[in-house]
């Protein structure tokens, strides 16, 4: 069952290019967003907004530990569901050693991301934009840090690495489908791959019904 996982920094055109690839490929995208949508059927209702608090992840908390045994859980279950593009959520540190996902990094020159993100949102000055960046860098560092061994600007953890700054999303998404096609013919019969993800039956159903939801 085959998955991507996309680590991207902000401004590195990585949602578009998570968004591309599982169109071309036929995959389920799956986001924050989604990953809400099965949280709430757990009563974690404040999911969105505890996410994305500033420190959160960086600190002991009896929430933050129910929430990372839980969004693991979620995300076992979205790739064990199958066809996948998971974006962020630490995906690559999650899914390390199965030889059916593909652990994908998009990042970019830190000038050419404030470039793009002064693009795409009104900043009272340029400082105010790096001030951006940095703060965006700093908060998924901490969340993929605190919460696994792996360090989330750490390049040997990924497959491939794209620089969107020399590399553009077309090209990136043509060779994210010409990888998975050639992971899809491998021959993984002594590898270890998602089918060996056990799920809880009740997560599956609440997986498959968000991701069934979705246009693919």
């Amino acid at each position: 069952m085959p998955a991507i996982t996309i680590s991207r920094e902000i401004g590195s055109k990585g949602d578009t290019i998570a968004e591309q690839a599982a169109s071309r490929l036929g995959f389920h995208l799956v986001d924050k967003n989604t990953i809400e949508k099965v949280f709430r059927q757990y009563g974690f209702v404040d999911f969105e907004e505890t996410y994305d608090e500033s420190g959160f992840w960086a600190r002991f908390d009896p929430h933050r530990a129910e929430m990372i045994s839980m969004l693991n859980k979620v995300i076992n279950a979205m790739v064990q569901h199958g066809n996948v593009v998971l974006l962020g959520r630490g995906g690559f540190a999650v899914l390390k050693g199965y030889a059916d996902v593909l652990n994908v990094r998009i990042q970019a020159p830190f000038a050419l991301r404030v470039q793009r993100v002064m693009e795409s949102r009104v900043f009272a000055s340029q400082l105010k934009a790096e001030e951006f960046v940095n703060d965006s860098d700093r908060l998924r560092r901490d969340f993929v840090n605190s919460m696994y061994s792996e360090r989330w600007d750490s390049l040997s953890a990924f497959d491939l690495v794209i620089d969107t700054g020399k590399i553009p999303p077309k090209m990136a998404v043509d060779w994210l489908k010409e990888a998975m096609y050639r992971i899809s013919h491998l021959e993984l019969d002594d590898a270890q791959t998602t089918r060996s993800i056990k799920v809880d039956p009740v997560l599956a159903d609440s997986v498959a019904q968000v991701l069934d939801e979705q246009p693919v």
